[in-house]
């Protein structure tokens, strides 16, 4: 919670003012960030000084495991993020290779599942480091990637955390996850819990104990229109002590996460928080 805190604050003592094109709004801006998540400890990143709507970030970790590429999808599952990017954006809706109402294109866990070779075949990321792992295997890459340049005009939006590498060290299983940009007040709360959930998970159907999750982020940033909020709501906060995240012992398997699970198998323990801030969203 502090690591958080106190980048929101850099971020407004040292960020420089930058519009960005997508969005055509002005943000302040800091390169780069460096967080740990003591997950062998169970001390779930979950913010405290706002209420954190974090099933929805669960959920969305769900789909990108599953391969979804249709905000309806995400929506079943109790996640309503992909709903605008899908049938707001412009660009995206002008772009031939969209399928139609809700349609996201090749992103996040289409690059996961189905990731496209030159031979017409593909690439399941997921599957592979997931077998490799449960078979005790390291080879130096295990590697889930979403970032395709080749592809990123088949989707509505290129992915902000793109790149998840696990590694392992005797019976303890380990993750780098890394991010292009971060929209603080709100899409760090949500990959944050998202970076967690994924050790835990992981390491609980691969057989292993999990140790340090590391979240490296590049592009950190608040939009003009959450300034305030973030500034003179949020910062003056005193932050609580940080819950703990109970995953269902019965999910054993990569397709048990395919099949059955729900928002429901994972449990937030003590989860102390603030009144919830409608921030901006922008698209």
């Amino acid at each position: 919670m502090k690591q958080y805190l106190q980048l929101c604050q850099r971020i407004i003592d040292e960020g420089e003012w930058v519009t960005n094109e997508r969005t055509g709004k002005r943000c302040l801006t800091v390169i780069n960030a460096d967080f740990t998540y003591d997950v062998e400890h169970n001390q779930f990143p979950l913010v405290t000084t706002r209420k954190s709507f974090y099933k929805a970030a669960i959920a969305e970790l769900l789909g990108y495991l599953r391969g979804y590429d249709n905000a309806a999808q995400f929506r079943a599952i109790g996640c309503n993020t992909w709903n605008a990017n899908a049938n707001d954006n412009q660009a995206w809706l002008n772009n031939p290779h969209r399928k139609g109402i809700d349609d996201m294109g090749r992103v996040y866990g289409v690059q996961g599942r189905r990731w496209a070779k030159p031979d017409g075949s593909s690439l399941d990321q997921v599957r592979k480091v997931y077998q490799d792992l449960k078979n005790n295997i390291d080879d130096r890459g295990e590697i889930i990637t979403f970032y395709n340049p080749g592809e990123f005009d088949m989707g509505c939006l290129r992915p902000c955390m793109h790149t998840h590498h696990f590694s392992l060290l005797g019976d303890k299983l380990y993750l780098n996850s890394m991010q292009r940009s971060v929209d603080c007040p709100l899409g760090l709360n949500f990959n944050a819990v998202q970076v967690a959930v994924l050790l835990q998970l992981f390491a609980q159907i691969t057989g292993h104990k999990p140790g340090q999750a590391y979240h490296k982020m590049v592009n950190c940033h608040i939009y003009e229109d959450q300034l305030e909020l973030m500034r003179d709501v949020q910062l003056k906060r005193e932050p609580l002590p940080l819950p703990q995240l109970r995953i269902n012992p019965d999910i054993k398997t990569l397709e048990d996460v395919e099949t059955w699970v729900t928002t429901d198998d994972f449990e937030v323990v003590g989860y102390q928080h603030h009144d919830a801030i409608k921030y901006p969203f922008s698209v």
